[in-house]
């Protein structure tokens, strides 16, 4: 092919080619008109024209309107994921609480005051612990079994227990606060409740408590505070309360030491506690918490009103939000014949006892923050609580019961008389603590027996006069005084008749051979069902021989700030026994899918 017909070939194929791009572009250029206009959905079309022929004015309006169309469909779409969302705890808040004295032994083995127990509660943890029903459960220990005699304690420690420092909790530091509790030279409170314990750790998360005879509420005793051995191993005896550790403790609680605060004179003004990431059941919700204290009754309450502190315990406060929980503790007139021959007579006992009305008591005395009683056993508790003396008629009920067993009144001596015995009953005193609310309640009783023909007088004692000089040698006819019932509630040593001299607890000087072998098999069982069983049985017992006047169970009441959630508070026997639930309270919360509440809740 010459070179013309050659240009001639190529020019048709160049022709072609462009004509071909020509079509596609066409094609494209419809194509994109069917997409924009063909397929233009009629009703937007009219409405895109109606907007667009409306005047300026008109189109702002009808923009404005359109726009809070949209944001009221957003905001009810989501008020309606709400109604299906649930709250649940997160971290976040403080709280600020405030109470009377000073800390002085944070140390599980030293602690003395309220104030000792309460920080260390909130930095220690035991083997077990407090839930918030009051039942003991494993918290440092992942697991305990007890031996078929009830004499061996074996517990597991968790692998993931650790001190606010790092290091593991191991047996070696279980059996190293043990010892040292039993160590006379360090003079620990807690001796007691363990002299004649043998201790031993099987392996480093394993130990072994051996006991001399079995003992059903040992399982109360475990929740002591664990100290780290490493840290305190090499201090002395005589160092031992002295030093920085007492106050700057590391323990494995749910809160740690941030800062202690204090006055110029060295006392301590103020804990500030951050929430411990170690804590064996988790960091606790909140954040922190700062302990205030105050000198004085009027200063705490001061604090509370101007808003320097969220929370107090035991404040007269009634404006603030405020929750309850039976304190375990049995207040009545316990009477002691040795020094009153006539309170040897049952008939005796019981009058005084339905003469006094405890509804008047509870209500009036106590502004409500107590639970009228009759037994030895605390209310709040599984036991089957004694029948309480109706506040009607109580004077009448108490004359008729005293007539019954032969007694008259004689009006010309003013003194009730029993010829057959010849007895009088004409005056009683009660003894108790010079504190003012039971100079309250002691009046109140002056009141009742005196109705019923008894002149009755009230000597009161300051506290350590009053155990030194009249309970320690038993001198009181009738004694208004407390009594401190532990949770596992062991009776034994106000109730068996092996306690009724100095220094056993038998303040009523009571002795019942039913009731000492009911004792003796509460605090051996391991069987809960029959230790309620024999519970049962005290209470009912004890009751009907009325070696005291059983008045009342007071209540426990803890003020705190309306943002704080989460406290369940447990039946108390100290104070600090109200931080049980501590690393469940909460202020923040967070909003998520029931199906997924279970994965973010502790």
């Amino acid at each position: 092919m010459n070179a013309s017909r050659k240009g001639e070939s190529y020019g048709l194929l160049t022709e072609k080619t462009e004509g071909q791009e020509n079509t596609l572009k066409n094609r494209l250029t419809r194509g994109v008109r069917f997409l924009t206009h063909s397929w233009e959905w009629r009703p937007f079309a009219r409405l895109r024209l109606f907007v667009r022929d409306l005047p300026r004015g008109d189109q702002t309006i009808l923009g404005l309107l359109v726009l809070a169309l949209v944001i009221t469909s957003i905001v009810s779409l989501r008020a309606f994921e709400l109604s299906f969302l649930v709250n649940v705890p997160t971290e976040g808040g403080t709280l600020v609480e405030g109470e009377l004295g000073s800390p002085r032994y944070v140390n599980p083995v030293l602690a003395l005051s309220d104030a000792d127990r309460d920080i260390t509660a909130l930095t220690y943890a035991g083997l077990m612990g407090l839930s918030p029903s009051g039942k003991l459960v494993p918290v440092l220990a992942q697991s305990y079994t007890v031996s078929p005699d009830g004499r061996v304690y074996t517990f597991t420690i968790r692998p993931t227990a650790r001190f606010s420092d790092g290091t593991p909790v191991t047996a070696e530091d279980v059996v190293f606060t043990i010892k040292k509790i039993q160590d006379p030279g360090i003079k620990s409170p807690q001796f007691p409740n363990w002299n004649g314990v043998s201790v031993t750790a099987v392996n480093s998360h394993t130990v072994r408590f051996t006991l001399t005879k079995p003992y059903a509420p040992f399982l109360e005793n475990a929740t002591i505070g664990i100290l780290p051995a490493h840290l305190w191993r090499n201090v002395s005896d005589a160092q031992f309360p002295f030093v920085s550790l007492e106050t700057n403790p590391v323990g494995a609680g749910p809160f740690v030491v941030r800062r202690v605060v204090r006055a110029n004179n060295g006392i301590i003004t103020e804990y500030d506690l951050a929430a411990s990431p170690t804590y064996v059941e988790g960091r606790p919700y909140l954040n922190g918490i700062t302990v205030k204290f105050y000198s004085h009754q009027t200063d705490l309450v001061a604090a509370l009103k101007s808003g320097a502190i969220q929370s107090a315990y035991n404040v007269p406060l009634k404006e603030a939000r405020i929750i309850t929980a039976p304190l375990l503790e049995v207040f009545g007139v316990f009477f002691n014949a040795n020094q009153n021959t006539v309170l040897a007579q049952k008939a005796v006992r019981e009058a005084l006892s339905v003469a006094i009305d405890r509804k008047n008591i509870v209500n009036t005395v106590l502004g409500g923050y107590a639970t009228a009683i009759a037994g030895p056993l605390p209310a709040g508790t599984e036991v089957t609580q004694a029948p309480v003396p109706p506040s009607t008629g109580t004077i009448q009920n108490a004359a008729r019961i005293l007539e019954q067993a032969g007694w008259t009144y004689d009006g010309s001596t003013q003194a009730w008389k029993n010829k057959k015995e010849k007895l009088t009953l004409s005056s009683l005193t009660i003894k108790t603590s010079n504190a003012p609310q039971l100079k309250a309640v002691a009046s109140a009783i002056r009141n009742n027996w005196q109705k019923l023909g008894i002149a009755t007088s009230i000597e009161l004692y300051e506290p350590g006069d009053l155990n030194q000089n009249v309970i320690r040698p038993r001198k009181y006819g009738a004694l208004l005084f407390g009594m401190v019932v532990s949770h596992s509630q062991d009776l034994y040593a106000f109730w068996h008749s092996s306690e009724r001299v100095d220094p056993g607890l038998n303040i009523a000087l009571y002795a019942n051979k039913s009731v000492d072998n009911l004792l003796e098999d509460a605090r051996t069982t391991t069987d809960p069902q029959k230790r309620l069983k024999d519970l049962n049985a005290l209470e009912k017992i004890i009751s009907a021989d009325y070696p005291a006047a059983f008045l009342y169970t007071p209540r426990f009441t803890y003020v705190i700030p309306p943002s704080l959630k989460g406290v369940a508070l447990p039946p108390i026997a100290t104070p600090s026994d109200r931080f049980a639930s501590v690393a469940s309270w909460y202020e923040e919360t967070n909003a998520v899918w029931p199906l997924f509440a279970p994965y973010v809740q502790r």
